[in-house]
């Protein structure tokens, strides 16, 4: 214990696996505050515990998001129409379609509807971007089991799209301040959006040509048979799990039916990775281990996952659309979500960032 609390990064899969945790404790409410604490113990965890690093700002991107989305989900209400309710707030003009109509009556039902499932879907964009923010992608892609070190590259990238973005940003930001730049707002937009996409790009490339340069993407001396076979079981398995998993999470779904599906994808999963893994020879320089924080980080997600999956089933989570009032807030689920909060004061401080060599 006595180096528990010294400056040092997580393992990054910790931080994904209390992302999801938090991600997957949004789908099962639509109650506003409960999501809303989601989103606040999100971000106070992800100031606390984000590194120095500039690609560590792109939290913010994945807010900007949130609210885009709930204002795109109003916004379809007004025009689909959105007149399921009793409540009248907005008379429009109703244009007719085939199967469809635009515009109409809206309701109050009809816009809180919108409100509350806009809200679930930006709460859990939301937890992803703390996910970026808190680990490394780089050190995420060093992790990745053997047989997935070429589908983890793809999916590494892809995570990486907006912390690349912000690092760009702030990298322009910088030298445009250098160089006495001066005005705001769309003036500066327009001359800050091509040298940061510009930039992006560059690394991008950079990237690509550094890890053909390592081998990624090489098919190695396997029979095709072997490969197609383990290639089966991965995918096979992967959807057995998903079928899983949506089938646990929907409560429509009989319980005899989720459970074997989920545990059979899950072993026909593990037994392809075994194989695929067992062809594929990597060596790692200072593997990243899993030690006492990272347990606390990724107990606390689950944890969060796990109170409000159980709360549901005995408590109301969804407010109704029905008789308008204030969603009602149990001391139950909220207890639960502040779980999630732990990792900002049980876990160790990121080490300071290392100053950049030109």
């Amino acid at each position: 214990m006595a180096g528990y609390f010294l400056p040092r990064d997580l393992h990054p899969g910790a931080w994904w696996v209390w992302a999801l945790g938090l991600a997957v404790a949004a789908t099962r409410t639509t109650n506003p505050w409960l999501l809303l604490t989601i989103v606040a113990v999100a971000g106070f965890v992800v100031v606390a515990r984000r590194a120095e690093a500039p690609w560590a700002l792109a939290f913010r991107l994945y807010l900007y998001l949130g609210v885009m989305i709930i204002a795109v989900r109003v916004f379809f209400r007004f025009v689909f129409g959105g007149a399921e309710g009793s409540t009248i707030i907005l008379r429009l003009p109703e244009i007719p379609l085939a199967g469809i109509r635009l515009f109409g009556d809206v309701s109050a039902e009809s816009l809180l509807g919108g409100l509350y499932d806009g809200l679930r879907l930006a709460a859990m964009v939301i937890c992803l971007g703390a996910a970026n923010a808190l680990a490394n992608p780089k050190r995420l892609l060093k992790a990745m089991p053997p047989a997935l070190y070429e589908v983890g590259t793809a999916v590494i990238v892809a995570l990486s799209v907006f912390p690349q973005l912000a690092e760009s940003a702030v990298r322009v930001r910088r030298a445009r301040r250098l160089r006495g730049g001066s005005g705001r707002r769309m003036r500066v937009l327009q001359t800050i959006m091509i040298p940061v996409l510009e930039d992006a790009l560059s690394r991008s490339l950079q990237l690509a040509a550094s890890m053909d340069s390592r081998g990624y993407g090489r098919a190695g001396l396997v029979e095709a048979r072997a490969r197609m076979w383990t290639g089966l079981m991965m995918i096979a398995g992967l959807l057995g799990v998903c079928v899983g998993v949506y089938s646990t999470l929907d409560g429509s779904t009989p319980r005899y039916l989720a459970t074997p599906v989920l545990i059979g994808g899950t072993i026909l999963a593990l037994a392809g990775f075994w194989l695929a893994g067992k062809r594929v020879r990597r060596s790692r320089y200072r593997p990243d281990r899993w030690r006492l924080p990272e347990l606390v980080v990724a107990a606390s997600g689950l944890g969060v996952a796990v109170v409000l999956f159980v709360s549901s089933s005995f408590n109301p989570m969804n407010p109704s659309l029905i008789d308008l009032s204030w969603p009602a807030l149990s001391w139950e689920p909220l207890a639960g979500v502040l779980i999630g909060v732990l990792p900002a004061f049980l876990t160790p401080v990121p080490e300071p960032a290392a100053l950049e060599v030109a």
